[in-house]
């Protein structure tokens, strides 16, 4: 139990958790990522297949991109100095977004992806009278961290007369003690993008005493604006990114938190420990290359909206994602469609039970969509 500091019992005490929590809270802090919710791989779970050699895996919003040939590279020659921690190559990553996002260097924490970050906010800011608040359909991780530690959930829906961004005001309102307040943006798995502006109206108008995080792993794509401003203006924001979406890292690992140095140290309190220098190798090799987000934005736009197309000339019911994963409204439930177009050896993504007949598509590569797009037309014929 001497794993609980002082301050940090306190904290959890007015957060809502009793004495008889410790020790869950204790086993959580050394467990690590042996935890159900704690990593990327562990909730991808939920979108693992064992699919055929020759499938299409458009189920996990991967990048059949990869990773740049500069950060092949980089990694390749990181592997002869694996027998060496190189805590360094993380400290490189972590002097290059700081940099690159213009805030303090003391604002960037480095992780092997962002969803241990994501999970260890929830631990830091959330309990039984504190709330995790998201939107519905969302990316499910947090959720889930804050139901094994007992802290409530509020889902508000997505705005379908705001072409499904979240609901600012109503996430705001949702409750007086929220904790942490979650928008994914664009958002997993509708790809629809929340405003600056609305961003910014949550940030002045949330609860006191709660924190926003801002989940950028798709912003890249997008093109739309970043929000490390409003860390560099001390407000309570933490903002997570992640290298496996446009930069095609998700096997390699790397990702960070920006946020005020009191905010991070707060989720450095439940996780320690070295980052995979080939991932961190990959990553700074990947911020240097400076055509990497343009020429990848461009590719995968045109390959999606490519897929728009098709969709509205066989008058298939979507909704316009602006990342690299859409929805598509199959008017039937949704399992019978997935299942269809696995026996066709293309895979999609997982349901959202509160749209039963929606179905997440990743983009994939040119020829990827064109085998989707057959085998989805036979599918629903």
């Amino acid at each position: 139990m001497n794993i609980l500091r002082d301050e940090l019992k306190r904290d959890l005490m007015n957060r809502g958790f009793s004495r008889r929590n410790f020790g869950r809270i204790a086993a959580m802090i050394t467990a690590g990522a042996t935890l159900p919710f704690y990593n990327e791989p562990a909730l991808a779970q939920l979108s693992k297949v064992n699919a055929p050699p020759d499938a299409v895996l458009l189920n996990a919003n991967e990048n059949p991109l990869g990773p740049c040939k500069e950060a092949r590279e980089a990694a390749a020659a990181m592997i002869q100095h694996g027998g060496r921690y190189r805590y360094s190559e993380g400290d490189r990553v972590q002097q290059l977004l700081s940099e690159q996002e213009g805030v303090k260097l003391d604002y960037v924490r480095i992780y092997a992806g962002s969803s241990a970050p994501l999970h260890q906010a929830v631990l830091a800011f959330t309990g039984p009278k504190r709330p995790f608040v998201m939107g519905e359909p969302g990316y499910e991780s947090g959720a889930g961290a804050a139901a094994f530690i007992g802290a409530e959930t509020i889902k508000v829906p997505l705005m379908k007369n705001n072409a499904y961004a979240h609901d600012v005001k109503a996430m705001a309102a949702a409750s007086p003690t929220a904790g942490l307040i979650y928008i994914c943006n664009p958002n997993n798995p509708t790809g629809t993008l929340t405003s600056a502006s609305d961003i910014e109206w949550l940030v002045a108008n949330k609860p006191a005493g709660s924190v926003v995080m801002i989940d950028e792993a798709y912003t890249h794509i997008a093109g739309a604006r970043f929000h490390t401003d409003m860390v560099a203006a001390d407000k309570d924001v933490i903002v997570l990114r992640t290298f496996s979406k446009i930069y095609g890292m998700a096997g390699l690992r790397a990702g960070a938190a920006i946020a005020r140095p009191d905010l991070l140290r707060k989720l450095g309190g439940f996780s320690a420990g070295m980052m995979p220098i080939t991932g961190m190798a990959a990553a700074s090799a990947s911020l240097e290359a400076k055509y990497v987000i343009a020429e990848r934005r461009k590719y995968i736009a045109g390959v999606r909206e490519e897929t728009y197309s098709f969709l509205e000339k066989h008058n298939f019911s979507y909704v316009p994602g602006k990342s690299n994963c859409f929805m598509i409204d199959v008017k039937r439930p949704v399992r019978e469609v997935i299942s269809a177009l696995q026996a066709e050896k293309i895979y999609v993504g997982r349901p959202w039970p509160v749209w039963p007949t929606h179905m997440r598509v990743t983009v994939g590569l040119a020829e990827e969509m064109k085998r989707f797009q057959d085998a989805f037309r036979k599918v629903m014929a």
